[in-house]
């Protein structure tokens, strides 16, 4: 039966952050904002659509089982943004790894602006707001890519929805074959700073995205390994500006290290 509120009731939630429950466990395995209805849609969707998401196959194995979601309303009279910033802080303190060892949640991106506001470490703080500048070492060729589009994933759309920084960094970039090939590190950066460290084993073209957007010129997808130890890790690289709209730049900066060739 599907549920709703009367709407004596959604005027006074106004804006709200809800959770699901899973009844067989009492756990907690969704984190939400929203306002009106928003809270049982999830369930009505796993009804109507064919989404294999972790949220929506929850949902179907409780069914499977005859029993129902359980919904709770955490906080509710909230402006859209104050609940923005709730659901972000229960979704980081439900999913930070100093505090939880099992990811219980099935939201596909962690709290909203997670590096940038979220829980954090005296050491972090520090990188956050000051960090060193890189310092390259002689001899690495180093692809910066911006993050600026997949980063914030609550707002990403089309092909920038990613499943992480590693999904986001390693792919979709225009790229000559003699500069991509000769890639030895794909350095993600968001607002400057180096957010994650792909070392690269290889790297191939595609002419079509997996959200089927197609790619004249292809485009390269790099593989590799997170170095989560990496020097350039949490480093400023504003020496190194994309430019206006632009999504890579190089370092070095030399192009004698580099092919002359021009981007395809």
């Amino acid at each position: 039966m599907e549920k709703f509120f009367k709407q004596s009731v959604k005027e006074a939630l106004n804006f709200y952050v809800y959770a699901l429950v899973d009844p067989r466990d009492k756990k907690i395995f969704y984190v939400g904002k929203g306002s009106g209805d928003r809270v049982f849609q999830h369930a009505e969707d796993s009804l109507n659509e064919n989404d294999e998401s972790l949220k929506l196959s929850t949902i179907r194995n409780i069914h499977s089982a005859n029993m129902e979601v359980e919904y709770y309303i955490i906080r509710h009279n909230l402006s859209e943004h104050e609940a923005y910033l709730v659901e972000s802080t229960i979704i980081d303190l439900l999913t930070y790894e100093a505090f939880n060892r099992e990811n219980i949640l099935t939201n596909l991106v962690k709290g909203h602006h997670q590096w940038n506001e979220g829980i954090k470490t005296e050491e972090e703080i520090n990188i956050l707001y000051d960090c060193k500048k890189i310092e390259p070492i002689p001899g690495d060729k180093l692809l910066l890519v911006s993050l600026n589009k997949t980063y914030k994933q609550s707002k990403a759309k089309g092909i920038y929805r990613r499943a992480d920084d590693y999904e986001s960094a390693r792919k979709y970039w225009k790229l000559s074959d003699a500069k991509a090939h000769q890639v030895q590190y794909v350095l993600g950066i968001y607002r400057g700073i180096v957010r994650i460290v792909i070392k690269v084993n290889t790297c191939t073209k595609t002419s079509i995205g997996e959200n089927g957007e197609i790619y004249n010129p292809p485009r390269y997808i790099f593989e590799g390994d997170i170095q989560s130890d990496s020097p350039y890790l949490n480093k400023d690289v504003s020496d190194y500006p994309f430019g206006s709209g632009g999504e890579k730049t190089y370092i070095p900066r030399d192009m004698s290290y580099w092919s002359s060739k021009k981007e395809q």
